[in-house]
């Protein structure tokens, strides 16, 4: 890239982050080393930058000083990449002509028992990102067009609550079940926590809507063959039987639930003694069950659960907790209390995890006389036949490790959820990772729930791990809103940060379509040659296409090689830390020092001793910035110095009080 076209007027903002930076970054020299660089114009200190009165000032800044790119340093981009962006696009300059660099991940807090040095890495990244950012583009997002339908894979109550929701959205949808009937396991299920209502009957209602639901079109003993196309416009092949259909859809759900683990022959006992079974199993004899509970012709008047088995394995391959196992075997032995009498039962656990509501089972069957005796997986339970009883033999570790003897009629094996048989050939159609525990992964757990790496497709349920199912559901009706974001306009906006190809430079070798894990390159006649093609919608900016091309004909957008080597020339530069500046509080230049915030917390307090004021009351009194205002109010509040004290009239700021300082020396 010619020098000419390098940016010239650059801003650059050094968030304090409420001394989550500014106590180990010394952030005023991070400012200075900012100011001093080429093409630097503006060069601030700010409490938060992510604050709406920092925005503004940004704002008033570019437009004010004509800049042509901004730097943030800051947190990581996962949580504010977007805000700058947009504080770009109102202050006039192109979104992503702005870059931010993480200086409190990756420096003050990664580094936070050695100060300098952390100042010295921020430095370095904060050079860096000056570097990319004088190199950035003008991008426009990628438009591509988007049709107003859906496949959801999977009919069971995730999958059916996601169809009802996408079609009363406006969204046609396929509905595509691999088995003859819809529901999943909850159809098989009775009654369930904390509703009580049956999972019949949960399902045959959702069955009953999707039928009266004009816009749902729903495929049972039908499978998805093959997937081609992107985001906005995928063709689905569905198998049904002897034929063969074409689907067009925006977007794709995958909702195909899962597996419950079936434990090995002899494990515990099963299949080698007659009364030991599965947890589904016993839900199932509990529902088919008259006024008697009886089992092989036997009435069963006791009943031991042993927890845990098949997970939570530190050499096996479930290393997970399930989760939701331990609600399941309480909630079923309060039915079997609830519906037979005088039947004694065993809990044999690891660890009990009835979280949130479900903590009132437990609770329950501890009052109903239920007895729980704890295990360690070194020192598992043994299961033996004598006579025609079962035995157990298990080390209780609430009474250190005793060895005690248990005789019952039934073993029932607290089995928990595992991937889909059939989990790798969905993920190998629709190209959608899985994790360690081979469940399927979604971007970020917090972030980004329901959303995969392929644009255009989302997973919902228990696909995606073990879940009850009120988190199924939740997840999949998160997904169909998601979806329904996407295809309710008919063009959708992609982020441009992709692949790009010098048609000249190209000579098809084949090695990046090799590479690409999205199937995003492709080949195409141009020039009188085949070079390679990006599609712009499938193309997820990776950059594993752009190392292996031997012509150096592919770089990827954002990422450019004259950025690239911008950041490693920035940061290689030598760093001059002094240790006698120290670190410069809020305020920017002429502002406050650390060693002065002890007298800001004074005065704050002696105003404060009147009567109480919100922020902007404070900050026109004491004629400081709002943002220290802010900063040490919320750092007085920390240490139950201060507390809130009502809304003003406007409901737009709080009052504070003090708590316990009854009188302050100025």
């Amino acid at each position: 890239m010619e020098e000419k076209q390098k940016k010239e007027r650059i801003g650059v903002y050094i968030c304090h982050c409420g001394g989550n930076i500014s106590d180990y970054v010394d952030v005023a020299q991070m400012r200075d080393i900012a100011k001093n660089e080429d093409g630097v114009v503006v060069s601030k200190n700010v409490m938060f930058a992510c604050a709406d009165s920092n925005q503004k000032e940004m704002i008033k800044d570019i437009q004010g000083q004509n800049l042509d790119a901004i730097v943030v340093a800051s947190c990581s981009p996962k949580l504010h990449l977007h805000t700058f962006r947009n504080v770009a696009s109102r202050a006039g300059i192109n979104p992503y002509n702005y870059t931010q660099v993480n200086i409190r991940e990756q420096c003050s807090w990664a580094h936070s028992d050695t100060p300098k040095e952390a100042s010295v890495k921020a430095a370095g990244l904060i050079r860096a990102g000056i570097h990319k950012v004088a190199y950035s583009e003008a991008l426009e997002n990628i438009e591509v067009s988007s049709t107003r339908a859906a496949v959801v894979i999977g009919a069971g109550v995730s999958g059916m609550r996601a169809a009802i929701a996408l079609a009363k959205m406006g969204n046609q949808v396929y509905l595509i079940e691999k088995e003859k009937t819809t529901g999943g396991h909850v159809a098989n299920l009775g009654k369930l926590f904390v509703t009580e209502q049956s999972g019949k009957s949960i399902a045959g209602s959702l069955l009953e809507e999707i039928k009266k639901i004009t816009s749902i079109t729903l495929f049972t003993e039908a499978s998805v063959e093959k997937v081609s196309g992107s985001l906005g416009n995928f063709k689905v092949d569905v198998k049904t039987g002897t034929e063969t259909l074409h689907l067009a859809a925006g977007a794709i759900l995958v909702a195909t639930g899962f597996d419950p683990y079936q434990p090995k022959e002899g494990e515990f006992g099963y299949s080698q003694f007659p009364g030991v079974i599965t947890l589904p199993e016993f839900r199932e004899l509990i529902d088919n069950s008259g006024e008697t509970l009886i089992y092989n012709n036997r009435k069963i008047k006791s009943i031991a659960y042993i927890y845990c088995v098949g997970m939570r394995q530190t050499k096996g391959e479930n290393k997970y907790c399930s989760r939701v196992c331990c609600t399941t075997a309480i909630h079923s032995s309060l039915l079997v209390h609830e519906k037979f009498k005088n039947v004694t039962a065993y809990h044999l656990y690891r660890d009990i995890r009835t979280y949130g509501k479900q903590e009132v089972l437990y609770e329950q069957s501890s009052k109903n006389g239920d007895i729980y005796l704890k295990y360690e997986e070194k020192t598992p339970p043994v299961v033996s036949q004598e006579g025609n009883h079962l035995v157990i033999k298990i080390k209780d570790e609430l009474t250190r490790r005793q060895e005690m003897e248990l005789e019952t009629d039934l073993v029932v094996l607290v089995t928990g959820m595992v991937p889909r048989s059939d989990h790798e050939a969905i993920s190998g159609i629709l190209k959608i990772p899985a994790g360690n525990d081979k469940f399927y992964n979604e971007i970020h757990p917090k972030l980004r729930p329901v959303e995969t790496v392929i644009n255009g497709v989302f997973i919902g349920g228990s696909c995606q791990g073990p879940k009850n199912i009120s988190e199924s559901v939740q997840s999949a009706l998160s997904a169909a809103v998601k979806i329904n974001a996407l295809t309710k306009n008919p063009t959708i906006n992609l982020e441009p940060i992709i692949a790009r190809v010098n048609f000249e430079a190209c000579t098809w070798c084949g090695k990046c379509a090799e590479v690409c894990e999205y199937d995003a390159i492709h080949q195409l006649e141009m020039y009188g040659k085949i070079v390679a093609s990006v599609n712009e919608a499938t193309c997820k900016g990776c950059g594993m296409c752009a190392p292996v091309c031997p012509a150096d004909a592919i770089d990827i957008a954002q990422y450019s090689n004259a950025e690239i080597e911008g950041m490693i020339d920035g940061f290689a530069q030598k760093v001059e830390i002094s240790e006698e500046a120290g670190a410069e509080a809020a305020g920017g230049e002429g502002g406050i020092t650390m060693k002065d915030m002890p007298q800001v917390w004074r005065r704050i307090a002696s105003s404060l001793e009147t009567d109480p004021k919100t922020i902007p009351a404070l900050a026109k009194e004491l004629d400081l910035n709002p943002e220290l205002i802010t900063y040490n109010l919320m750092t007085m509040n920390k240490y139950s110095l201060v507390e809130a004290a009502g809304m003003d009239d406007s409901d737009e700021y709080y009052f504070y009080k003090l708590k316990n300082l009854k009188h302050v020396e100025n």
